[in-house]
Order: structure tokens, then C-alpha cells, then sequence
């Protein structure tokens, strides 16, 4: 069994830095500590990669936390991959993990600058060549096996820009990445 980190101190941030809630984020990893022990439980490793935390001073140093959930986040996922495999079988689990990856290529593999949805153009979202870029990168993953570890996706961040790509559509599919790179793990 994988091991979850424990509710533990983490570096706290000093002077004018910001970082996460130490009670805010000591109750989530209680809960996910307990929901991993249960297997009957319904957090899962999506749970865990949306977990957000208020900033406040003198909070747990955010990269730290983050680590922690991303290694929290791979137990969960590599645990419901082993019980969708048992329940449908490795053959059906492969076939799901192909055609998300598939659905995923197929929308990257736009052309460039209308990949996603954009906001209006009095409205911020993600800069558009930056998003390409990443997205050029992934689709080769996909592709060719080009090398592209899950923390690449998870830490990318893009600047912001007006009428760029919807922030909830461009996450939506870094996510679905992430479910794909974790079902080949």
C-alpha cells in the first residue's frame, strides 16, 4: 500500500509571503488520510487535485503542500486504476485510457489559436500562444511518446491576456492529461 502524508508540519511562510491555511490544509490531509484507510470512501484523486486552500500569512509554504498532494493525488489514482481494472478488466481500462487520450489529441490537434474556446475580448483568459505551445507539446506526447512528465502538466501556469482561451475548458483538458498519463503510469 502506498503511504499518504501524515498531517505534518510543513515550512511556514514568513514576512510578507502568503501560503496555504496550516488548519485548512491539516483537515484535508486528515480526511484523505482516513478516505485512503476506507477504501469504501468517495474521495478520489480528482478530489485531490482540486483541493484549494485559502492564503494567509504565515501559512504552509505553497510548493511543499502541493508536492504533497500531487504524491497523495498518484496513491488515490493508482488505487482506482487497480479496482476499475479488476472490476472491467485491464482490456476495457486500456480502451477507456486510449480514447480520453484520443478525444484529447483530436481537440489539440486544432489549428493553432482555436484550440479552445476564447472569452470575450473585454474579458482576461489564458494567453493563446502560450496555451499552443503547451498544447504542441502534449499532442506529441501523445503522438510519439515525446518525454513530458504529469508535474510538467500539473505546474504549468500561462499568463493572462484579453480574449484569450477559456481558463475552465484549458483546465479541463490539463486535467483529463493528467487522468491519461496516470492510467499509463
Amino acid at each position: 500500500m502506498t503511504e499518504l502524508t501524515s498531517p505534518a508540519a510543513f515550512p511556514v511562510t514568513s514576512g510578507r509571503r502568503k501560503g496555504y491555511d496550516p488548519g485548512a490544509v491539516d483537515d484535508f490531509l486528515s480526511g484523505a488520510r482516513a478516505a485512503f484507510e476506507d477504501e469504501a470512501a468517495t474521495l478520489t484523486s480528482d478530489d485531490v487535485r482540486a483541493a484549494a486552500f485559502p492564503l494567509v500569512r504565515h501559512g504552509y509554504a505553497v510548493d511543499a503542500v502541493d508536492g504533497a498532494l500531487a504524491r497523495i493525488e498518484d496513491a488515490f489514482a493508482q488505487r482506482e486504476r487497480a479496482s476499475a481494472m479488476s472490476r472491467r478488466g485491464a482490456r476495457a481500462w486500456v480502451g477507456a485510457s486510449r480514447a480520453l487520450a484520443q478525444e484529447i489529441l483530436d481537440r489539440l490537434s486544432r489549428p493553432s489559436r482555436r484550440r479552445f474556446r476564447r472569452v470575450s475580448l473585454l474579458r482576461f483568459g489564458y494567453h493563446i500562444d502560450e496555451v499552443d505551445l503547451v498544447a504542441g507539446r502534449i499532442a506529441r506526447y501523445l503522438e510519439s511518446g515525446e518525454s513530458l512528465t504529469i508535474e510538467q502538466v500539473r505546474t504549468v501556469a500561462f499568463r493572462m491576456q484579453l480574449g484569450g482561451y477559456d481558463e475552465t475548458q484549458v483546465d479541463a483538458v490539463l486535467d483529463a492529461v493528467v487522468d491519461v498519463m496516470q492510467s499509463v503510469g
